[in-house]
């Protein structure tokens, strides 16, 4: 008796049940699903957020990359050209007596003249520490202003293109030697022809000649 009570005292789950139960199993199954989905949406953000990061990581590299290479390079200044010299060997000398013959009371006045002849202005030094007023007569070396020159001095002016300076000296007819060595009484220049050459410096006129009486 006891054994038939116990089977009957279990009983099959009413309809009710069945359906509650298959209602928890569906929202369980929804829940599960979209746990799903918000993990892959959750992952998909994540791989979208690291792609953004790592372009703008990337960016400022570009952009750097681009200005430097729209900066202009500094463009070097111009080397200032040097002041163009005068030609020296355009600066000439010219020697001049005042007359081409004498008489025998009258003394010569002989001239330098140093002229620039290039198209722009040059230094010259004009001092009587470079002038030598020369006189010859044949291989007869009869006068040096330098041999007898009390003091010497600079004089550095600036020609002018086509300008000119002129040194006059009157020479009294005198014999000299170089040393200033002391000559006898009456040691004058006599009558005859005289070639007259001036210098300053390295340069030398051309020859002038003139008479004495």
């Amino acid at each position: 008796m006891s054994g038939k009570t116990a089977s009957r005292a279990v009983r099959k789950p009413s309809p009710a049940v069945y359906r509650r139960r298959r209602l928890f199993a569906g929202v369980a199954l929804l829940l599960v699903l979209g746990l799903i989905a918000g993990g892959v949406t959750t992952l998909t953000s994540l791989l979208g957020g690291a792609r953004q990061v790592s372009s703008a990581q990337d960016s400022p590299t570009q952009g750097a990359g681009t200005a430097q290479s729209a900066t202009p390079s500094a463009t070097p200044s111009a080397t200032p050209s040097a002041s163009p010299a005068c030609d020296q060997k355009l600066v000439t000398v010219k020697a001049a007596t005042n007359k081409t013959s004498y008489a025998a009371d009258e003394k010569p006045v002989l001239s330098l003249t140093v002229t620039n002849g290039g198209k722009l202005p040059c230094k010259v030094n004009i001092g009587t520490s470079q002038m030598d007023f020369l006189v010859t007569s044949g291989s007869d070396r009869v006068f040096s202003s330098a041999d007898c020159q009390a003091a010497s001095t600079d004089l550095v002016k600036t020609l002018a293109p086509g300008k000119s300076e002129t040194a006059n000296f009157p020479w009294p007819r005198n014999r000299s030697v170089q040393g200033c060595e002391k000559l006898p009484d009456g040691a004058v220049a006599g009558s005859g022809y005289y070639v007259f050459i001036a210098k300053l410096g390295a340069k030398v006129s051309p020859p002038t000649v003139f008479q004495l009486g």
